[in-house]
């Protein structure tokens, strides 16, 4: 029940019951509720600038872990870089020199992306500057592991060749040592055994018994076998690819025929002393790109240090040729 209000009138000396008009009533309520409403808001206003929500606790805490995750990102590309350069200086100074191949320059392995503005999306944010700038990183070190890959996939190739390239140059002595009678004469000028006239000799020749195995120097295929070249008698021709051939002449047999694929120490066939020889031996030669070379340059493959020595003095001798 509301309280009932009372006017004292000095006139009539009398209690005068105040009556208020309902205008009044609505006018001042709605005052009231404005002055409540704008109070509310100030204090949620000042409130808000000094007492933190459950909300924004929350996402300030999401930010900072996000900017903890950027920094870790970041720090994981630098160890990326690092170990990403270590590969590449080997790549650079060990295989790719190794295999005579051109080293990749820093501008290759290091070259960005041009053209229109890739990270326009990524603008207009608090943190666009933090996280553009680890796209790019990102991108560049994406774009340097490709450019490796690429490169370790050409030194696979370059390797493989490499051991097919070891494998198939004539590379050992075609007679063994434990067959040969001695080594009658080497690459060089020599007295024709003939003619007695000094010429120059363009093989060696490793006296052996008729029948004495011949192998193959290098792996190869055989392109010819047969007695139809002057002078060589029965002999094998072999090709080694990159650009060698050898030669094996006066033969007493063939243990091959052509078009044959050989392996290094296959046997191919027999000494004797077919064609223009004086007696059972081997003359054996080796072509580079179709001119002849010395063949003691390349008995690494079954010789010690010692035998080589030996060989290479008997071979300096200017003696008399077999054929």
């Amino acid at each position: 029940m509301s309280k009932v209000k009372y006017h004292y009138d000095p006139e009539t000396l009398s209690y005068r019951k105040i009556v208020r008009k309902k205008g009044k009533t609505i006018k001042y309520g709605f005052i009231f509720l404005l002055a409540s409403a704008l109070f509310g808001f100030l204090f949620i206003f000042i409130a808000s600038q000094f007492i933190e929500s459950p909300r924004e606790r929350a996402l300030k805490h999401e930010l900072t872990n996000l900017q903890l995750q950027f920094d870790l990102f970041n720090k994981n590309i630098d160890n990326a870089f690092a170990a990403l350069e270590s590969v590449e200086e080997r790549d650079n100074s060990i295989y790719r020199l190794y295999f005579e191949a051109n080293p990749i320059p820093e501008e290759q392995r290091r070259a960005g992306f041009g053209g229109v503005n890739r990270y326009k999306k990524y603008e207009g944010y608090d943190n666009s500057k933090l996280i553009i700038e680890s796209k790019k990183r990102l991108e560049l070190l994406q774009k340097a592991i490709d450019v490796q890959s690429r490169s370790l996939d050409e030194i696979a190739v370059l390797a493989e060749d490499k051991e097919n390239f070891l494998l198939s140059i004539p590379a050992i002595q075609p007679v063994r040592n434990k067959d040969l009678k001695h080594m009658a004469s080497g690459y060089g000028y020599r007295t024709d055994p003939f003619t007695k006239v000094r010429k120059f000799h363009f093989g060696m020749d490793f006296t052996a018994p008729r029948g004495t195995p011949i192998y193959a120097s290098g792996d190869g295929v055989i392109k010819r076998a047969d007695s139809n070249s002057s002078g060589y008698g029965k002999h094998i021709r072999i090709d080694h690819g990159y650009g060698y051939v050898s030669l094996y002449a006066h033969l007493y047999k063939y243990n091959v025929k052509a078009n044959q694929k050989v392996k290094r120490g296959d046997l191919i066939g027999y000494v004797g002393s077919t064609g223009r020889s004086e007696a059972p031996h081997l003359h054996y030669e080796v072509f580079k790109d179709g001119k002849r070379i010395n063949p003691i340059n390349f008995y690494y493959g079954n010789l010690s240090a010692e035998e080589y020595a030996r060989l290479l003095e008997k071979a300096s001798l200017e003696n008399q040729s077999l054929d």
